[in-house]
């Protein structure tokens, strides 16, 4: 698996050197909301703030996606990924695809 040390948003990585690169990967997860988080997280903005419950399931989905994305780098032979970027769709009321993206690479250390 790619090092998460080893994942930018940036087009390069300090003190490596590109040697390769395998082209683009990506990782899509597609989440519904359940009846019970709905009301729940309702019940949360009543009372006003960080509404938890949706928190906890974005954050879940975006370290999904992302780990998707390295393992389909991981396949590709890759052992970095460059100018990653999460993007988000809501496909229908309640389900939204999140997807993580960059590009897998090979890379070395500069001497």
């Amino acid at each position: 698996m790619v090092p998460h040390e080893n994942v930018t948003t940036a087009f390069d990585l300090p003190g490596c050197r590109i040697k390769r690169n395998l082209g683009v990967v990506r990782g899509i997860i597609v989440r519904s909301r359940s009846l019970f988080g709905t009301l729940g997280a309702g019940l949360q903005t009543l009372v006003g703030g960080n509404i938890s419950l949706f928190s906890g399931l974005c954050e879940q989905t975006r370290r999904d996606a992302f780990d998707l994305m390295l393992q389909h780098a991981s396949e590709l032979g890759a052992n970095a990924v460059i100018g990653a970027r999460y993007d988000a769709t809501e496909i229908m009321q309640g389900v939204t695809e999140v997807l993580a993206y960059g590009t897998a690479v090979i890379v070395e250390a500069e001497p």
